[in-house]
C-alpha cells in the first residue's frame, strides 16, 4: 500500500490531522534539503511535499518563486531532487514524500522515464500544477500503474464538473487552494473553507488538505478542525531562509513544532 494511504489511514484512526509541510529543493542550500526533510519528520510532518524548482512557478507567490529562483541558481535539477529523495529513504521508509512542481521539468525528462524513476528513488505521490485533470488520464494511469499518487489542485472556482472529474482520478489526498491567488497571499476565512471542503468531501473519497494562506500554528490549528490535512509552505521556506547557514533543518524542524502541537492541542 502507497505510504500516504497508510499515513491518512493511521491519523484517521487517531482522529488526527494531517501535517504537510512544504519545502523546495535546493532552497536555502543544496545540502539544506536532506536534514530538513529528516527534521521536519522528527518535528512531525506526516507528509512532506518537496517542491521542484521551476523558472516559471506560476501558482506560486513570490516566497516561493524566489526560493526556486535561488535553487536553480545553485543547480538543482529534477534528477538531483530524486537523488535526494532516495537519500531519504535509506534512513526514512515511512514518511512519504511528494513531488511538487510543473510540466515542463516532467516533459524535458519524459513522462515515463519521470515515473520510473520517481517510483524507484520513493516518490509517494506528484503534484503537477499545470496538468490540469481533464488533460492527466494517461499521465495518473501511469502514475498509478507504479504505485504513485496522482494528486490535484482544486480552488474555490473549481465547478463540480472538474470536482467529480478529479474524484475519479485522485489518489491519496486532494489539495485545496483556499485562496484566489498565489501561495502565501490573502487572509483566510475558516468558514468559507470549511463549507468549500464539505462539498469537495462529498464528492471524493480521498482526504482533503487545506494549503495557501496558513502562516502560524493558530491558523493551522484552525484549519486543522475542517480538513483532513494541513498544507504549510511559503511561511515555513521564509523560515528557513532567515536561518543562519548550519542552522535550517533545527530551525525549520523548531518552527514545524510548534505547529504539530497547536494541531495536537
Amino acid at each position: 500500500m502507497n505510504r500516504i494511504n497508510t499515513t491518512f489511514a493511521a491519523l484517521k484512526a487517531n482522529k488526527k490531522t494531517a501535517l504537510i509541510p512544504f519545502i523546495t529543493a535546493g532552497d536555502p542550500a543544496l545540502d539544506a534539503t536532506l536534514p530538513t526533510m529528516h527534521a521536519l519528520a522528527h518535528a512531525g510532518a506526516d507528509v512532506i511535499e518537496l517542491g521542484v524548482p521551476f523558472t516559471d512557478p506560476m501558482a506560486d507567490g513570490p516566497v516561493i518563486q524566489r526560493s526556486s529562483e535561488r535553487a536553480l541558481a545553485k543547480g538543482m535539477t529534477m534528477r538531483k531532487v530524486l537523488a535526494i529523495v532516495a537519500e531519504f529513504r535509506t534512513t526514512n521508509n515511512a514518511t512519504p514524500v511528494v513531488l511538487m512542481g510543473y510540466a515542463n521539468p516532467i516533459e524535458a525528462m519524459g513522462r515515463e522515464q519521470f515515473v520510473d524513476a520517481a517510483a524507484t528513488a520513493g516518490v509517494d505521490g506528484v503534484l503537477v500544477v499545470d496538468y490540469p485533470p481533464e488533460e492527466a488520464d494517461e499521465f495518473s494511469a501511469m502514475l498509478i500503474k507504479r504505485d504513485l499518487a496522482p494528486i490535484f489542485l482544486l480552488a474555490p472556482t473549481s465547478s463540480s464538473e472538474r470536482i467529480n472529474h478529479v474524484a475519479r482520478l485522485a489518489r491519496g489526498y486532494v489539495y485545496y487552494v483556499s485562496l484566489r491567488g498565489v501561495t502565501g497571499a490573502g487572509n483566510l476565512d475558516v468558514q468559507d473553507v470549511a463549507s468549500k471542503v464539505a462539498v469537495i468531501k462529498a464528492a471524493l473519497a480521498v482526504p482533503v488538505g487545506v494549503g495557501f494562506g496558513i502562516r502560524d500554528a493558530a491558523t493551522a490549528r484552525a484549519v486543522g478542525e475542517v480538513a483532513d490535512a494541513v498544507v504549510i509552505g511559503s511561511a515555513l521556506v521564509q523560515t528557513m531562509f532567515d536561518a543562519p547557514a548550519g542552522e535550517v533543518a533545527a530551525r525549520a524542524g523548531a518552527w514545524l513544532a510548534e505547529v504539530r502541537a497547536a494541531l495536537d492541542a
